[in-house]
């Protein structure tokens, strides 16, 4: 379905380069609200599958494709899996905790009668003595003592309470690849029969993770790319190799402050951000960017700054979570991200080399550098790239130029895809030895682009065939 035969409604110039992704939620839950959000500058929508049904899910896909083409711009649609449910148990009221005092804890134990506390996933199998074992987003801080017949013994570390359902972090233990759960396979299934662009998989620990999801993916016969949540201690410790394997990575900070710690967070998500750009993989920040605007319609200045940051850092997108889910002003929190974007990226200083990466120079890495180079020497107005997979706008976006990237495929779903990579527009049009000279003439024919202008094109011999990128033109309008 082509979302992009209509004009763009702003300039080239006030594109922004860092992308919105918005979370679909309760506050949301209409085609006019996520029309809104689209409207806004969303350019990618979420879905948490840990909540809601296989029909509601359905209904939003198709609102999304819908509001999508009314627009005329990609959305990229992102299945976020649950993976394991590590959380207590039900149980009646409010256990308090003191320190130093002794609990156990059993999947699916009853409370009431035997005094151990339950929990939705089988510790015992999985935890050791002498992990670290923290309660209720680590209020309440623990030590395993032992594991016996099922039951998990922990000495407490400071008072506290506990409430039913409430999250518990593992920093110290290693689940075994035990992550992709009986439910996240149901909902890759589902997802496979919908237009899904990304899944993005919880509790990633290691490389073998995303593998293993990409493996099931194939089998179901998704297209969908992967997205890697670091949001364990593990996934910090294995983080280039998971890069490397996944398709684009999140920082997921809210799990991860409490698996490392929240003075490790920023340090982390540089990293994240830089290896993102030295093997050409998005990167989206997610978790409290403007947590604040849940509940009112101005944001800190914290967050404005937290945001800011990001950009700075050269991030592809940002990501709101409970803020559009839940929160009371869901389309006004993506025009203040919008409005703070912008805003960076016009003042922000000059950019940074690209951080330091393989040795080794692949075809495309070296026209992508070429193009960026022969752009600003021409005082180019936009770089032009041609792609099938989005491999070459990848590349070329990954070097973070301050030109706007207009990326012309013959294939919808790269072009969603393509819509939470940094600076990049995207077009489908048929595969055509001229696709990128006929889109041209479209954008100066509708004041986008205008006469004189200069552009530069990256294209190939073969249109519509993967990695066949190997020349480069400059155009004067």
């Amino acid at each position: 379905m082509d979302t992009t035969n209509r004009v763009p409604n702003v300039p080239l110039h006030k594109f922004k380069r860092t992308k919105i992704v918005a979370t679909v939620g309760p506050a949301t839950n209409t085609y006019e609200a996520i029309l809104e959000l689209i409207k806004a500058g969303a350019n990618g929508l979420r879905l948490n599958f840990s909540h809601g049904t296989e029909a509601e899910r359905e209904l939003q896909i198709t609102w999304i494709r819908q509001a999508s083409k009314a627009y005329g711009k990609p959305v990229a649609i992102i299945q976020d899996l649950q993976g394991p449910k590590i959380r207590l148990g039900d149980f009646d009221g409010i256990i308090n905790i003191q320190a130093d005092q002794s609990l156990t804890f059993g999947y699916k134990a009853d409370y009431e009668r035997s005094g151990t506390i339950p929990t939705q996933y089988d510790l015992s199998t999985k935890v050791k003595r002498g992990e670290r074992l923290y309660l209720y987003d680590g209020k309440i801080r623990t030590t395993v003592t032992s594991v016996k017949d099922g039951v998990v013994h922990v000495h407490a570390q400071n008072d506290g309470i506990l409430i039913k359902r409430k999250g518990i972090n593992l920093p110290d233990t290693d689940l075994q690849g035990d992550i992709i759960t009986t439910k996240d396979r149901k909902d890759i299934a589902f997802g496979s029969t919908q237009d899904i662009d990304y899944v993005a998989l919880s509790f990633v620990q290691t490389a073998q993770d995303i593998d293993k999801l990409r493996t099931l993916l194939h089998n179901a016969g998704s297209r969908a790319r992967i997205i890697a949540k670091i949001e364990t201690k593990a996934a910090v410790e294995h983080i280039e190799a998971i890069v490397q394997e996944a398709d684009a990575v999140m920082v997921a900070r809210g799990d991860l402050a409490i698996e490392t710690a929240p003075e490790a967070v920023p340090i982390v998500q540089r990293q994240i951000i830089e290896l993102g750009r030295v093997y050409g993989k998005p990167t989206i920040v997610a978790t409290q960017m403007l947590a604040s605007m849940t509940e009112f319609p101005e944001p800190t200045r914290a967050e404005v700054s937290d945001v800011a940051t990001a950009v700075l850092l050269g991030t592809d997108a940002l990501m709101l979570s409970d803020e559009t889910a839940n929160g009371r002003y869901p389309i006004e929190a993506v025009h203040v991200m919008k409005r703070v974007i912008l805003y960076t990226e016009a003042n922000m200083p000059i950019a940074t080399s690209l951080p330091e990466g393989p040795k080794e120079r692949s075809r495309q890495t070296a026209i992508s550098l070429a193009v960026i180079n022969l752009a600003h020497n021409v005082g180019a107005r936009a770089i032009v790239a041609e792609t099938r997979s989005g491999a070459t706008a990848l590349h070329i976006a990954s070097r973070r130029p301050d030109i706007p990237i207009i990326a012309v495929t013959s294939d919808d779903r790269t072009a969603h895809q393509l819509a939470v990579v940094y600076g990049t527009k995207s077009y489908v049009r048929p595969a055509d030895p001229r696709a990128a000279t006929k889109l041209t003439n479209w954008l100066r024919q509708n004041k986008i682009l205008r006469k004189g202008d200069m552009v530069v094109m990256a294209l190939g011999q073969y249109p519509g065939v993967v990695g066949t990128t190997d020349t480069i033109k400059v155009r004067l309008l």
